[in-house]
């Protein structure tokens, strides 16, 4: 849950580039802001009003809310007669202005705290908005990364992290513990050691893959200050790829520990409830390999990447 609040926070600091170095430097000079951010629900909008937007909604999954000082809020534009203005558009608001709704009672990222947080024709200024596409500002070669390949990598990051502890975990469990009316270890056991075999060799292609990736497409920014399309659609294969095989590689954990699994102090349950509430956000959906394969079939790719 830490690492996950890190990277959410990371990533989204790098939009400090898409608004004026005024609002950037409000939002982002005490070092330990932290911003947040969800997905909207069906029904937010922005109405367009005087010298900025009337914002109405609710947004959920806001990963470390309970830290953060600022919300940002992404929602499609309306013009004020409500018909629809064809853009969406990011939205910064303190957090003391808006109200913050605790539904998070979950199994896996419990310590996230992603809550919800509503408001009600509250208003925000222009300058403190920016539009999907806004340019960044600075001329580095990070701002080049949108956030959609950053999150797709930090997650999956995340993800192998929780599949390296959780696999750590069940090669120390067998060691010690001996099935019931056996006589020894289960690392003695001979399937035991083809299946600690196939992990191992699954998590170090995933995590090969992804540094593959990611180390070619800041290569590539470096050196041509842009991101194309190949290069984005392998960050997003790389990591959708990392966090599935990952929870593939708890369960596997998982299995080998037989009941001791069930329990919350075993590590490998911590684990296997991370594991899959990382495999079921957006940068985990399985769709993302349709999105690979139109594009390496020479299709149009569809989907977010």
């Amino acid at each position: 849950s830490v690492g996950w609040c890190i990277n959410q926070n990371n990533v989204f600091s790098t939009n400090s580039v898409r608004v004026s170095e005024s609002v950037a430097e409000e939002i982002w000079s005490n070092p330990r802001t932290v911003v947040t951010n969800g997905p909207p629900r069906p029904g937010t909008r922005a109405v367009i009003g005087e010298d900025g937007y009337h914002l109405s909604g609710r947004w959920d999954f806001s990963s470390g809310i309970s830290h953060a000082s600022w919300v940002a809020a992404l929602a499609p534009v309306h013009n004020s007669d409500g018909s629809d203005a064809d853009e969406m558009r990011t939205f910064l608001i303190p957090k003391s202005e808006v109200d913050v709704v605790d539904e998070w009672h979950v199994g896996g990222l419990r310590g996230t705290a992603s809550l919800s947080f509503t408001m009600e024709d509250h208003f925000v200024p222009t300058e403190r908005s920016y539009g999907l596409n806004e340019p960044s500002r600075e001329p580095g070669s990070l701002y080049v990364i949108h956030t959609t390949p950053m999150f797709a990598s930090g997650f999956a990051t995340v993800a192998l992290g929780v599949a390296r502890s959780g696999l750590d975990a069940a090669i120390d469990l067998t060691k010690s513990k001996v099935q019931h009316g056996g006589t020894n270890t289960i690392s003695a056991d001979t399937t035991t050691h083809r299946t600690i075999g196939e992990a191992e060799a699954s998590w170090n292609s995933a995590r090969a893959f992804l540094d593959e990736a990611t180390s070619e497409m800041w290569q590539t920014v470096a050196k041509r200050h842009e991101l194309p399309t190949a290069q984005r659609i392998k960050v997003r294969l790389a990591g959708t790829h990392a966090i599935r095989t990952s929870a593939d590689v708890v369960n596997t954990a998982y299995t080998i520990c037989g009941s001791s699994s069930i329990f919350e102090s075993n590590k490998i349950q911590h684990c296997f409830r991370d594991a899959h509430a990382i495999r079921q956000q957006i940068q985990g959906r399985p769709t993302h390999y349709d999105t690979a394969g139109q594009f390496y079939l020479g299709l149009k790719p569809k989907g977010i990447f």
